[in-house]
């Protein structure tokens, strides 16, 4: 793989990571369309760290302040005392589902899922959901999510294992059905990222570095970063005042030219 289409991959990574419109589909999608050969999946993990890096620097106020209220709550024995320490729980909690996705379903997602025609089917059908959940959102904010609803997101998250379905999507999705304003579904879908992100770099990425990783990863890692925050900061300061419709539609635009592509090769080869 070349410098170049490790930044190219790595961009598509930050800004897919964040914006509801799904990375691990786009890693398969582009290279499919460009040509270019199909990278690992342990790659694709290694994309994440930057991600990881983006979300950490974007939330790091929020992280300190939770992580800090925790281990004040846990030091007093009552871990559940403060609203911020009972969130951090809870973003705990919503996490352990789509690591169990992660875990039985690993081998399926370095071959069954790595598919053009399914990444185009999830695409629609989220991009779909989204359309019909955007509807629903609240109007007013809650800066904390509630154990049941905490649960119900953290599930939908772990549906992103499949390409196409998008961790950032699914979860926004869910949070909007539940009647969240946009900017709290998104800011809570992004404190839900670190830790399943976490978790599948330290799975993956020391496998990567062992078998020693080329300078191009090392690119990809640093441009998923750069285009990640941006994503984060465009998408908290676009869903301020507008809504999730054109996410929506750039999904089946994406479905529309894959299973156009797909027709004008004769099927994939």
């Amino acid at each position: 793989m070349s410098a170049f289409q490790a930044f190219v991959l790595g961009a598509v990574q930050g800004l897919g990571e964040f914006l509801p419109i799904s990375s691990s589909g786009h890693l398969i999608v582009v290279p499919w369309l460009l040509g270019w050969p199909m990278q690992s999946l342990a790659f694709d993990v290694a994309l994440h760290v930057g991600t990881l890096a983006a979300v950490l620097y974007a939330f790091l106020g929020d992280w300190l302040r939770l992580v800090g209220s925790g281990l004040r709550c846990a030091l007093r024995g009552r871990p559940f005392a403060e609203p911020d320490a009972r969130q951090l729980w809870l973003i705990a909690l919503a996490s352990i589902p789509g690591a169990i996705a992660g875990l039985l379903l690993d081998e399926w997602a370095e071959t069954t899922f790595r598919s053009p025609l399914l990444v185009a089917c999830t695409m629609s059908v989220m991009g779909g959901l989204l359309l019909f959940a955007d509807r629903r959102a609240g109007a007013t904010g809650s800066s904390h999510v509630a154990l049941a609803h905490a649960l119900i997101i953290g599930c939908a998250q772990a549906l992103a294992i499949v390409p196409g379905v998008s961790r950032s999507g699914a979860t926004i999705t869910a949070a909007l059905l539940l009647g969240y304003a946009r900017p709290d579904a998104a800011r809570f879908s992004f404190l839900l990222a670190t830790p399943i992100t976490a978790g599948a770099a330290l799975v993956k990425v020391p496998k990567l570095f062992a078998a020693g990783a080329p300078s191009a990863v090392w690119v990809g890692m640093a441009s998923a970063a750069v285009f990640g925050f941006l994503a984060i900061r465009l998408l908290l300061g676009y869903v301020r005042t507008k809504d999730y419709r054109p996410f929506a539609y750039y999904r089946f635009a994406v479905t529309l030219l894959v299973l156009a592509v797909y027709g004008l090769r004769g099927g994939l080869r």
